[in-house]
């Protein structure tokens, strides 16, 4: 989506407010012995008192209203009440919505409670990364040169990317032009960052693999080569200079 009215810019605020500080209140919900269906009801909860839709159900029919993914799990988790989190489990909430029909998405992994699993450094290094990438998208830079920073960045800190997985355009719908912000340097895509733009910018940190393939429910999607992912995404506006995150208040760099 391009920003070229007041109104624009103010309804992609709205609904990033929305996602953003569900986010944030469901990291805030969520213990262990909680089911992924009790952590998800609370999130549906949260976006119907802002006047907001789940992306995934209006877009996919996703069996749920956010994607809520566990340890080796990479993305599109299906949230179930047999699906029981525990102390130290690599968890991941990713939330986006429609509200007065502007779109915004973000996600982020934590670990649940203390880290004796020893996922620390990997979710450190996912924000680190995002964190790098956003300062460097302005207008002009190309798609492929962020790739090519996030990947670097990964394989410094001992770590690969997932490739099948990428960011992408968002505003008037979930998924928009530019669909392929990859993780790594893909030479085909010559396309640059245009100023004005709402992007969704996310990160893929892998421990092992480098695909993401989908389990037999058909959403679930885990790793090629098993291991483990950390994922964080902000919805910004691509400008002259530093983006407006609009997810900031997300609060997952504190």
């Amino acid at each position: 989506m391009s920003i070229t009215q007041d109104y624009e810019l103010e309804g992609m605020r709205a609904a990033s407010k929305a996602v953003a500080l569900t986010l944030l209140e469901m990291r805030n919900y969520v213990q262990p012995g909680m089911s992924t269906k009790q952590l998800d009801n609370f999130g549906a909860q949260l976006l119907q008192d802002f006047g907001a839709r789940s992306a995934p159900e209006l877009t996919y029919k996703f069996p749920g209203c956010t994607c809520i993914s566990i340890n080796n799990e990479i993305a599109h988790g299906v949230p179930h009440e047999k699906k029981i989190m525990k102390e130290g489990d690599l968890i991941n909430i990713d939330v986006s919505a429609e509200l007065d029909g502007f779109w915004s998405d973000n996600g982020s992994s934590f670990v649940l409670g203390e880290d004796i699993n020893g996922h620390q450094h990997l979710i450190n290094t996912s924000r680190q990364i995002l964190q790098k990438a956003l300062l460097h998208i302005r207008g002009g830079v190309r798609i492929s040169d962020v790739g090519y920073l996030i990947e670097t960045e990964a394989k410094r800190n001992g770590y690969k990317v997932i490739k099948n997985l990428t960011g992408h355009g968002v505003g008037r719908s979930l998924h928009e032009e530019p669909k392929g912000i990859a993780n790594y340097r893909d030479r085909r895509n010559l396309t640059r960052f245009r100023k004005n733009t709402t992007v969704a910018i996310e990160t893929f940190i892998s421990t092992g693999s480098t695909i993401a393939i989908a389990l037999n429910d058909g959403w679930t999607m885990v790793g090629n080569k098993g291991g483990y992912v950390a994922q964080h995404e902000h919805t910004i506006v691509v400008t002259d200079g530093l983006p407006i995150i609009l997810t900031e208040m997300n609060g997952i760099w504190d």
